[in-house]
């Protein structure tokens, strides 16, 4: 065996025994690569051809797309709701298997959805080393796997990831310029632990370092990425710096937070609690106007789960699909807050307009049934950084 496969295998039996996975069915897994690896060397990947020819349909897959869910932050929701409506409108059965933030489960999950012939699974993992072979076997059995950020994937969904951070940071350093008279404390919510969104957070950090008046007073990773994280995060913050004014991170831990900050009586109308993802309650959050919560980058969760469950539907028919997608970042304000939330209510007539779709998506290489050893096995990005 190459030593970077034995490397990838030591790593993978690593995370087996550090989520509960019997180390059995993983050393059965590991002892022979029973499929291609894939792409695993970074590649640029051109922009997608929709006029690539079609190729041969899977054979004996149902017309199934289950979804692998990890948790039911309302992001994930946003994503299964566009899944559902696109399973619906293509002829698609529809399944979703709730992991609830555990590893271990969700590989069980994956691996249900395999043995049932389940012909296009998306995944949105909670731990993307332990579930990975789960995800390459779907791949190698002729079935569409769709990921949210980690490979593997026929379709790997990302954000441009220093982009989506350097649009929140931006805003909140111009805040404390034009707000704060340049001066701020700031708290960091990050998921630096996730090396496939941790530009995000450097990116927060440049902008901020332009700024000499501002003080990182916190900069570390919730426990778990849900409010309940975040508020828990944010009690431990305001034990040894009870002035906070500045807080930066994934909406549904910032959501978290201020629950904190308003319990603690510490939650301030010139405050600027920023967030990433366009949840619903950030959302409301910034609507009514005068409350901390100045902005939400919308990742458009339910026009991106919309288009995955299309393009699973194209690969079951046998048409050529993108090897991976950016959905670009929206900053979210009270001028553009009623054209965003009609088009999220309606994600099929966003990704049926051209115009609109590509204000949300862009979508990059070409791959089909007959070319799925050309799946995407690495941590793809369309930011050359």
């Amino acid at each position: 065996m190459h030593p970077a496969s034995k490397a990838r295998v030591a790593a993978i039996v690593a995370a087996c025994l550090l989520v509960g996975i019997p180390l059995e069915s993983s050393a059965q897994d590991g002892r022979a690569q029973d499929g291609p690896a894939g792409l695993t060397v970074p590649t640029v990947l051109p922009l997608f051809n929709p006029s690539a020819p079609s190729c041969g349909a899977p054979p004996a897959l149902l017309k199934v797309l289950g979804f692998a869910q990890d948790n039911e932050r309302q992001f994930m929701q946003g994503v299964a709701r566009g899944l559902s409506l696109a399973a619906r409108d293509r002829g698609l059965d529809y399944r979703v298997e709730l992991a609830r933030n555990d590893a271990a489960r969700q590989v069980e999950q994956v691996q249900g959805f395999r043995s049932a012939r389940v012909g296009a699974v998306v995944a949105a993992p909670v731990d993307a080393l332990s579930l990975s072979r789960s995800l390459q076997q779907q791949i190698w059995a002729g079935g569409y796997v769709g990921t949210v950020v980690p490979p593997p994937a026929t379709l790997l969904l990302n954000a441009p990831q220093y982009q989506t951070g350097k649009v929140l940071g931006d805003a909140a350093a111009a805040y404390i310029r034009r707000r704060l008279g340049g001066k701020a404390r700031v708290v960091l919510l990050t998921h630096d632990s996730l090396q496939f969104l941790a530009p995000r957070f450097v990116a927060m950090r440049d902008a901020l370092q332009a700024l000499p008046g501002v003080t990182i007073v916190a900069d570390l990773s919730p426990q778990t990425v849900n409010k309940e994280g975040g508020a828990a995060t944010m009690r431990t913050i305001l034990l040894a710096n009870p002035t906070v004014d500045v807080v930066l991170g994934a909406d549904t831990v910032v959501l978290g937070a201020l629950a904190a900050l308003r319990a603690a009586g510490k939650a301030r109308a010139d405050q600027f609690l920023g967030g990433i993802d366009g949840e619903p309650e950030a959302i409301q959050e910034i609507k009514a106007a005068g409350g901390p919560y100045k902005a939400s980058i919308s990742l458009a969760s339910p026009v991106f789960g919309y288009a995955m469950g299309h393009y699973a539907a194209d690969w079951l028919e046998g048409k050529s699909i993108p090897q991976a997608m950016d959905v670009l970042p929206i900053a979210l304000s009270l001028e553009n807050m009623a054209q965003y939330e009609a088009e999220m209510a309606d994600p099929a007539a966003v990704y049926a307009d051209p115009a609109r779709r590509a204000v949300y998506l862009r979508m990059y290489g070409n791959i089909c049934y007959d070319t799925r050893d050309q799946y995407v096995n690495f941590p793809w990005s369309s930011e050359r950084r």
